[in-house]
């Protein structure tokens, strides 16, 4: 007679995500055990969660990935835009599938092991996102023990005990220790990444969580750069004798990195030079003209942002990774607005009318995402061959 099959038992949890709220998410942990306390958001990107996890401008963000398949390409050292991981954790809705890449040097679960950093999958991701939307970015407790057991209490007071990132300056935490050269050029089939020998243009990049690839477009774009820590001063920028400016990308408040910041900014612009920034660098870039920035209620993380440039009517999708934004009704007289989220009418890039000075909000070097903007680092550079001939 043959067996009758039976129901198979649902593993037991190894790890929960508890809110703020109280709500708590079980699954199965990974990578690293212990706990960590973050802000929760999500990423729509359907590829480049290893870029994600090391890109600085999520330093204390918990990740959640609305795309379910996560780890199937594994990874590779080439694809780090920093040295480590840099999210505080990850949550996905299937367990992390082994990898099936050629390029792939070891697998998401050992990487993120190595980089003390937590997973959790088995979520109800789409429950998770829904609750983002709607009550905006949760603090969380995310936790992993193999043994599965949990003081759920005790989690739910460790995020609601997490300050938030509100106030905090998380620049200061991920900017290079001291300055350095960067001539890596972006990669290539098949050959990978290349070697700038023959720039043409001096820049210098204020490093406020910089990542990689966006430096290897400098790079490529024919750009020698030159990258100083954010606490860098406008006499130490211009000590270099740069044709143009850069200002990164990177995580936290940008009014509490501004404090320092955003003096230095205003001295720069007082020199005339070019000046270029994305993301938090454009957050600082504005707060130095004269405007605003608030925070959002769950902020812009994804690569299929679709953005207007309202000087040209063009549509270009985009890699965004954002939890402020700059309030367009503060720009100041000589500002303008350059580009606006198609999703929600917020501030993606702004310039001044008078200068070579421009700004945005999305990430045109993408790592994940598409390469609609790279023409940007093309701009910047025909700024700084206007600016030397004295056009």
């Amino acid at each position: 007679m043959p067996a009758t099959a039976t129901p198979s038992q649902p593993a037991k949890p190894t790890a929960c995500l508890a809110l703020a709220d109280g709500t708590v998410f079980y699954g199965q942990g990974f990578g690293a055990t212990g706990m960590a306390e973050a802000e929760l958001c999500f990423n729509t990107a359907m590829t480049g969660y290893q870029e994600i996890m090391t890109d600085p401008s999520y330093a204390g963000q918990v990740i959640t990935f609305t795309f379910p398949h996560v780890g199937n390409t594994g990874v590779t050292p080439e694809d780090d835009e920093s040295n480590h991981p840099v999210a505080a954790g990850m949550v996905v809705r299937w367990d992390p599938t082994e990898p099936s890449n050629w390029r792939a040097r070891d697998e998401l679960t050992n990487w993120l092991k190595s980089g003390n950093r937590i997973g959790i999958g088995g979520v109800d991701t789409r429950r998770l996102t829904r609750a983002i939307r709607q009550q905006g970015a949760p603090h969380v407790a995310l936790a992993h023990n193999p043994e599965g057991v949990f003081d759920i209490a005790r989690l739910v007071e460790k995020a609601r005990a997490f300050r938030g990132l509100e106030g905090m300056d998380l620049a200061a935490d991920v900017t290079c220790a001291q300055s350095y050269r960067w001539n890596e050029t972006c990669w290539r089939w098949p050959g990978g990444y290349g070697r700038q020998d023959n720039p043409k243009h001096k820049v210098v990049a204020l490093d406020f969580g910089a990542k990689r690839n966006i430096l290897r477009c400098l790079a490529s774009a024919g750009c020698d750069v030159t990258v100083l820590p954010a606490s860098a001063t406008a006499a130490e920028v211009l000590a270099h004798a740069p044709d143009g400016v850069f200002l990164s990308n990177g995580p936290g408040d940008p009014a509490a990195t501004g404090e320092y910041a955003v003096p230095m900014i205003k001295e720069i612009l007082q020199a005339d030079l070019p000046v270029f920034g994305i993301c938090l660098g454009h957050q600082m870039l504005a707060l130095a003209l004269g405007a605003r920035t608030v925070k959002m209620n769950h902020g812009h993380h994804g690569a299929n942002h679709p953005v207007k440039d309202v000087e040209t009517g063009k549509v270009e999708i985009t890699s965004m990774n954002h939890g402020f934004t700059v309030d367009s009704q503060t720009l100041p007289d000589g500002v303008i607005e350059t580009h606006i989220s198609l999703f929600d009418g917020s501030n993606c890039g702004i310039r001044m009318l008078d200068r070579p000075v421009f700004s945005v909000q999305y990430h045109p070097e993408a790592s994940p995402g598409p390469r609609d903007s790279a023409y940007l680092f093309d701009r910047f550079v025909a700024a700084m061959e206007k600016s030397r001939s004295g056009g």
